[in-house]
């Protein structure tokens, strides 16, 4: 069996000036093996993302350019390249770029792929 190895996967500021790629991922994490699941995401300016939660997973956030606000229960937070943003599972946000737009990566744990369970008995 062969050891993991850590390696350079991307450059994060290469991806987010690159305006060729478009608003959206630009990247994920496509490892097959790996426990983690990360995005670097981005918005165009005034680019919004609606009021959301993640029910069962903390997330990490690191904008790594631009700037934007962050719609929270305690009101709007300014974000900008640099910051590290933490959301608890179950905390509601919204997610506006600002004028120069907004590219972020997130981090969190895995979901477990679908699975079939069966039904009950006599199904």
């Amino acid at each position: 069996m062969n050891q993991p190895v850590p390696r350079v996967l991307a450059d994060l500021h290469a991806l987010a000036a690159d305006p060729s790629l478009g608003t959206g991922a630009r990247w994920k994490l496509a490892e097959p093996e790996r426990q983690l699941d990360a995005n670097l995401v981005h918005l165009p300016a005034g680019g919004h993302i609606g009021t959301h939660l993640e029910p069962d997973l903390d997330v990490v956030l690191v904008v790594v350019a631009g700037d934007g606000i962050f719609g929270t229960a305690d009101g709007p937070q300014h974000v900008a390249a640099g910051n590290l943003v933490w959301l608890p599972h179950g905390s509601g946000r919204d997610l506006t770029a600002g004028a120069a737009g907004l590219s972020y990566l997130t981090v969190h744990r895995r979901r477990p792929g679908l699975q079939i369970k069966p039904g009950p008995p006599g199904a």
